[in-house]
């Protein structure tokens, strides 16, 4: 039985105090045994984490007592081992980074379409059906119809909406095209779905509660979803009813692998993958065999290896991506 409860949570709120929350949150989450990533910002909080079901219910409440996290949502799904290695409270500037510092997803988010309702949205052919996670998230699995902005980062989601909204683009303002979006947990589409708003759409929708929302909620028989989510934790992927999927995590670029991938000569575990190969330093790669030594011997002596701090967010752009 799954031991481990996973707490996916965010919320836009003004937080300009967030310095000052930092601490204590860490403190109370290591001693209720909570691992996980959690941002605070002056635009709200963003984050997962993962312990002891009594704990991480506990951390929940914990946030819920501050009066402008009341409402605050979240999913849940279960793991049969502790997905993150180690607890990080982190101070940033977005707690989704886009760039765009006139967006206020609090006051001009889209409206919000829940999971019962997607599927009658999105088969619409006047819809604009729009995936806005980055390309290795896009390559493991989307919505049918969905297109792919093919970004390597979030930050270059502007970028993409203004090649679009050209004469003839998918965003042609003349067009006065309904659009469609959709991300992980929701919080990507909140701030895409204010920052389209803001450039004079009208008529913008996002899933509420992300894929993950949609994948726990809607039965696999009727779902219009075809593959599988990435998540970013030890998990790497789920599918519906939010079970485990089967792909794993390169640890030299941090891209999901397949079956396929892994049987390809290029992968050399916890040292290459296709999509990295030959893009690494030799220093990088010789720190990366003597990472993976003592994975190997963490495992001979059936305890788990932490490792170095793992490479950044992946920014090697996958062939299906």
């Amino acid at each position: 039985m799954a031991q481990f409860l996973v707490a996916a949570l965010y919320k836009f709120v003004s937080l300009p105090d967030y310095r000052e929350l930092r601490e204590p949150l860490y403190d109370f989450c290591k001693k209720h045994d909570i691992c996980g990533t959690l941002l605070l910002a002056e635009e709200g909080i963003n984050g997962t984490i993962a312990g002891p079901e009594s704990g991480v219910r506990t951390v929940l409440q914990y946030l819920r007592n501050d009066g402008r996290l009341a409402d605050l949502e979240h999913k849940e799904s279960w793991a049969d081992k502790q997905p993150f290695y180690r607890l990080k409270v982190k101070l940033k500037r977005e707690i989704v980074t886009m760039g765009v510092p006139y967006v206020q997803p609090q006051t001009m988010a889209g409206t919000y379409v829940p999971p019962e309702q997607w599927n009658s949205l999105i088969s619409d052919p006047e819809v604009v059906v729009i995936d806005v996670r980055n390309d290795y998230e896009v390559a493991i699995g989307s919505f049918e119809r969905a297109v792919n902005p093919r970004t390597r980062s979030f930050t270059e989601f502007p970028e993409w909406v203004d090649e679009q909204a050209r004469e003839g683009g998918l965003l042609d303002p003349q067009k006065k095209p309904r659009v469609a979006m959709f991300c992980t947990g929701g919080i990507r589409c909140e701030k895409s779905t204010a920052y389209m708003r803001a450039r004079g759409y009208d008529e913008v929708y996002h899933l509420e509660g992300g894929i993950l929302k949609y994948l726990e909620t809607v039965p696999e028989a009727e779902s219009r979803w075809d593959g599988q989510c990435f998540v970013f934790d030890e998990r790497v992927s789920v599918g519906h009813g939010l079970e485990p999927g089967d792909y794993e995590l390169c640890r030299a670029c941090r891209l999901p692998l397949s079956a396929e991938d892994k049987a390809s000569p290029k992968y050399e575990e916890g040292i290459s993958c296709p999509h990295c190969h030959g893009t690494h330093t030799e220093e990088q790669m010789q720190r990366f065999r003597e990472r993976q030594k003592q994975v190997e011997l963490a495992r001979k002596r059936r305890s788990r290896h932490i490792g170095a701090t793992p490479p950044p967010k992946p920014r090697v752009k996958s062939p299906a991506e």
